[in-house]
């Protein structure tokens, strides 16, 4: 499988477009700025353009900053595998390398987040700082969805995407209405001023563009059949290793998806100044629900040179 040239239409902007080799396959960047490096992962059901927001801001801040598509999404390549968290985290350091930069500041959403914790614990000498949103370390999640019963029922979702073929046909129904629904619905209040039409619009088409909503689900799939196989047994022995980076943990209050009492006390992983930050009011999605905001709080935290624990 390959990725389309152009998988979704009027995507524009002050930034620049170009596809970068790592770890075996291709992946579509867009960047601006320039300075030290900060990466950023989207989450699902989105891809690079989630961080529409972020790219000026870290821009005018003096970074050089660069938005991926994760495997399987946008412009990046649709392989036949390659789908779980080791390999996933081995194509954003594998980007960091081939953009020819030393090291690089790791912001992440959703299950770019849960990438950019595994990326933290891996490549340790490859990542600066590390930013994440919406999302626990990874052996908080685990525990959390098997021990949690509302965790588990918020995550319903990673549950319904076991089974097979069902889950890609109900992403690009209806050109794919489920995933304006699941973005309405994990949003807070602001929805209106933080996603309009055009933009729910834009997420369907990106989910439409073959092969994307199968690629979309394996991490998924990967995360809850691994559980109790070898790989996986191994994956999480592996995540006890602590983050031993400057660690920023962002998460909306309102969100419906990680619920905050699972996302809270991730800094038990962290061996390094862990600062915690609840956006009041939000959803799943602060970094677009008051970019202003979200921007504002990570890029004081960049420039910080002694972020407090």
């Amino acid at each position: 499988m390959t990725a389309p040239a152009s998988p979704v239409p009027s995507l524009d902007g002050p930034w620049t477009h170009r596809d970068v080799a790592a770890n075996g396959a291709r992946f579509h960047i867009a960047e601006l700025g320039r300075g030290p490096l900060v990466l950023l992962l989207h989450g699902f059901p989105q891809f690079w353009w989630s961080w529409r927001h972020q790219l000026p801001a870290l821009a005018d801040a003096g970074y050089r900053a660069v938005a991926m598509d994760l495997r399987g999404v946008g412009g990046s390549d649709r392989t036949p595998r390659g789908y779980d968290p080791a390999n996933l985290a081995l194509d954003v350091t594998g980007v960091i390398r081939s953009l020819g930069e030393p090291d690089a500041a790791l912001v992440g959403h959703d299950l770019g987040g849960y990438l950019a914790w595994t990326a933290a614990v891996m490549r340790p000498k490859l990542i600066r700082r590390l930013a994440v949103s919406s999302m626990p370390h990874p052996r908080r999640w685990r525990a959390a969805m098997l021990r949690d019963v509302r965790q588990s029922a918020a995550g319903s979702h990673i549950w319904g995407f076991q089974r097979p073929l069902v889950p890609e046909r109900q992403l690009v129904a209806d050109d794919g209405a489920l995933v304006g629904r699941l973005i309405s619905r994990w949003s807070g209040p602001r929805l209106p001023e933080a996603f309009d039409e055009e933009a729910l619009a834009t997420y369907r088409r990106a989910m439409c563009v073959p092969s994307t909503a199968h690629c979309s689900v394996e991490p998924y799939r990967w995360l809850v059949r691994s559980l109790a196989r070898p790989d996986g047994v191994q994956f999480y022995r592996r995540m006890k290793r602590p983050v031993r980076v400057p660690t920023l943990h962002l998460h909306g209050s309102l969100d419906p998806v990680l619920r905050t009492r699972s996302a809270a006390g991730s800094g038990q992983y962290v061996e390094a100044p862990y600062r915690w930050r609840l956006f009041d009011g939000l959803g799943h999605f602060p970094h677009e629900e008051d970019p202003a905001s979200f921007s504002t709080e990570l890029i004081d935290w960049l420039k910080d040179p002694e972020p407090d624990r």
